[in-house]
């Protein structure tokens, strides 16, 4: 499936008008429900399948963020072979109280899975807790990138993001 095509039925599966307050707190009249097109296996499976493209060389782990970076994650550890973790917005504090389920991240290269970005504020404060445990990250990767030109504070982070689709592209898709 090519890339326009994809982008097209991401579009007619996920997108929805209204108002929507998103994590960044911006409200905005335009919202792709990740959960629409994570729960469906066959387009799930085309999203990876372009997005595995994307992934740094040297990757040891993919770092899904929870809780919609987590499916997409999978997904590519499956199509990929490279071991995952799941990632929490905070360590539990029962049982074992990690922040990242999974191998071992310590020393490893990882690279950071998220659905959608509009600021990456929770890819931020995810990846220094993630760094706190010595993982080496430079690299996010996400499936839908809300607003490319405001990706200075992930740079000033030292994180590059790799995105399969921007916001224009998915809504100059829709027919």
């Amino acid at each position: 499936m090519n890339h326009e095509t994809l982008a097209r039925k991401v579009s007619d599966t996920a997108h929805l008008t209204g108002t929507f307050t998103l994590r960044s707190g911006q409200v905005s009249n335009q919202y792709f429900d990740k959960y629409l097109f994570e729960s469906n296996p066959s387009l799930l499976f085309e999203i990876v399948n372009r997005l595995k493209e994307k992934i740094p060389a040297d990757t040891e782990v993919l770092a899904g963020l929870e809780m919609g970076g987590i499916p997409v994650a999978t997904a590519l550890s499956l199509q990929t072979g490279i071991p995952v973790v799941f990632v929490r917005k905070k360590a539990k504090e029962y049982g074992t109280c990690k922040l990242a389920e999974g191998v071992e991240i310590a020393g490893k290269k990882v690279c950071v899975v998220e659905d959608v970005v509009t600021t990456g504020g929770q890819i931020i404060l995810s990846t220094n807790d993630l760094r706190e445990h010595g993982a080496i990250i430079d690299s996010v990767l996400c499936v839908i990138d809300r607003s490319p030109e405001d990706k200075k504070n992930l740079l000033e982070h030292d994180l590059q993001l790799h995105s399969l689709f921007t916001m224009d592209e998915l809504l100059g898709s829709i027919k």
